[in-house]
């Protein structure tokens, strides 16, 4: 099954599952306990820490995802909860959730000195999902913007020819016609 966040990100092939990460864990699990399916593809934007690694249009998949709050970075926090979910023990992309978007540019510096470079507000509650029902995912993503002042506008004027990106590869990739 292949699902989206939503909003700006509609697939006709796609199931969309809500914006950040609640609402994209509540609708999964609902879909997880009605609709079983037997693996998922998340399929979205990303932000990119580090202009140098990624840049605007890549492609990037991943089975790892990170829940840190900027705050946690500041060391102004700490969690209880498991802040790194892995399918896969190869080293990959780590994809970062929060339901903010970052933009200061010193954060995003510091996400990837930890390792984590890009960011996607949903694949963490993904992958959390897909984790206590026992089913295989992926994530998918093109890169809209960098995590910077800038990220928002980017972002709107990225979206659509990534989209059409994302669809291209897709394709190619043979998980949609």
């Amino acid at each position: 099954m292949i699902l989206s966040a939503g909003n700006e990100e509609i697939f006709s092939f796609a199931r969309p599952i809500g914006i950040g990460l609640i609402e994209s864990a509540i609708n999964l699990s609902r879909i997880c306990l009605f609709d079983r399916p037997n693996s998922l593809i998340f399929i979205g934007s990303a932000g990119s820490y580090n202009p140098k690694k990624y840049k605007i249009f890549d492609i990037v998949t991943s089975k790892s995802a990170s829940q840190i709050e900027i705050s946690f970075l500041k060391k102004e926090s700490y969690t209880p909860i498991e802040q790194i979910i892995t399918t896969n023990v190869s080293r990959e992309t780590i994809v970062n959730s929060s339901n903010y978007i970052t933009t200061d540019k010193l954060s995003a510096i510091a996400f990837d000195k930890l390792g984590i470079e890009i960011e996607n507000m949903e694949f963490y509650s993904v992958m959390k999902v897909a984790k206590e029902f026992n089913i295989p995912v992926i994530g998918v993503f093109v890169i809209t913007n960098y995590c910077d002042k800038d990220a928002h506008k980017e972002y709107i004027n990225n979206i659509k020819k990534a989209k059409e990106i994302l669809i291209n590869y897709l394709k190619d990739k043979g998980y949609i016609k």
